[in-house]
């Protein structure tokens, strides 16, 4: 197994609320059959399906789905994108576990819960620098400059 992730899907109980809850952070949809809502990121894609859906899809009854204690990450280039983030989610309808805070590490975060309460993180890793179009990788990319 390739050591990568390419497609996410969330569980959701309302696909189109949870679709606007995402379209109102500033992410386009793009085409997909009925009944999958589906955003490209870099390198994967998210996928919104119904939570009934899901689990008729695997064979096993919604509650047997479990809540696994799982976050979503999304890191940010400057520490001030993360307080931007956060309340951009409270105004979209998120409910905020933590505002942005410095964390021990060196690092700046916050964490919100999206209506379906998939958590995410946003977060400023200064040693983990983005490549230019946003990639995250856990050692960072090498900044280059020309000369």
């Amino acid at each position: 197994m390739d050591q990568r992730v390419s497609l996410i899907t969330l569980g959701v109980r309302d696909t189109e609320r949870s679709a606007r809850f995402y379209e109102d952070l500033g992410w386009r949809r793009v085409e997909t059959p009925d009944g999958v809502v589906a955003f490209d990121l870099i390198g994967q894609t998210l996928g919104l399906y119904s939570l009934d859906a899901l689990a008729d899809e695997i064979g096993l009854p919604v509650d047997d789905l479990g809540h696994g204690a799982m976050t979503l990450a999304h890191n940010v280039s400057e520490k001030s994108a993360v307080d931007a983030l956060i309340a951009a989610a409270d105004r979209a309808g998120a409910t905020i576990l933590k505002r942005p805070s410095d964390v021990f590490w060196g690092g700046y975060h916050g964490y919100f819960a999206d209506p379906d309460g998939h958590i995410w993180e946003i977060a400023h890793n200064p040693f983990s620098p983005l490549s230019p179009d946003g990639a995250f990788r856990w050692n960072g990319f090498e900044v280059t400059t020309n000369s």
